[in-house]
């Protein structure tokens, strides 16, 4: 894996940026991090396990704010489309 720049996002050694592919690729790790965490406990939900559950999807989203942000790289105004959903 690369250096950490700004925001502790990934960069690439060829390039003095954020890397996109590397990214994508902590968002998936994040996502099957808290997927597997799904899969341990089933209700009533102890304290901890909420916790941590809570903790891994801050994670999530953090990689994939940052994911599109570097999407939006290059864009009209900086910013990813607005979702249509």
């Amino acid at each position: 894996m690369g250096r950490s720049g700004p925001y502790g996002r990934p960069m690439s050694e060829d390039y003095a940026g954020p890397a996109i592919t590397t990214t994508l690729d902590e968002w998936l790790k994040a996502r099957d991090e808290t997927r597997r965490h799904l899969d341990q406990e089933q209700p009533p939900h102890r304290e901890e396990w909420v916790q941590r559950l809570a903790d891994l999807l801050t994670t999530e989203r953090s990689w994939q704010d940052q994911y599109t942000e570097l999407i939006a790289i290059g864009r009209t105004g900086g910013r990813f489309p607005s979702s249509n959903r």
